[in-house]
């Protein structure tokens, strides 16, 4: 595995539960700003045996990327809800559930 997939792994892996971030700053805190797309690539190629927290990652916008109604938009939305995330219509407000918007309440439970 090229040490640069190695890293978005590991940035995946990082998001904390009940927390989410974009393909863009996972993309960055790997150390490729501007890969947000090479990010969506490899979750579509995660190694066998390796569990990923795959649904807290999303859009830009805060949007689930997945196709509405399918199965694994369902999957997603079901997970994130599971974690205390609001998810309103295929959307997660960044402002208040993104791994950077608040940082007293990333450190500190706040």
């Amino acid at each position: 595995m090229q040490d640069s997939h190695a890293r978005v792994y590991a940035a995946i892996a990082a998001i904390p539960p009940g927390r989410v971030a974009s393909y863009g700053a996972i993309a960055a805190r790997a150390g490729l700003p501007g890969r947000a797309r090479l990010v969506g690539r490899l979750l579509g190629e995660v190694p066998d045996g390796m569990e990923l927290p795959w649904f807290r990652v999303l859009r830009a916008s805060g949007e689930i990327a997945l196709p509405k109604g399918s199965r694994g938009f369902r999957e997603q939305v079901r997970r994130l809800r599971a974690e205390g995330v609001e998810v309103k219509n295929g959307r997660v407000a960044l402002s208040a559930f993104g791994l950077d918007a608040n940082l007293d309440r990333a450190l500190w439970g706040m």
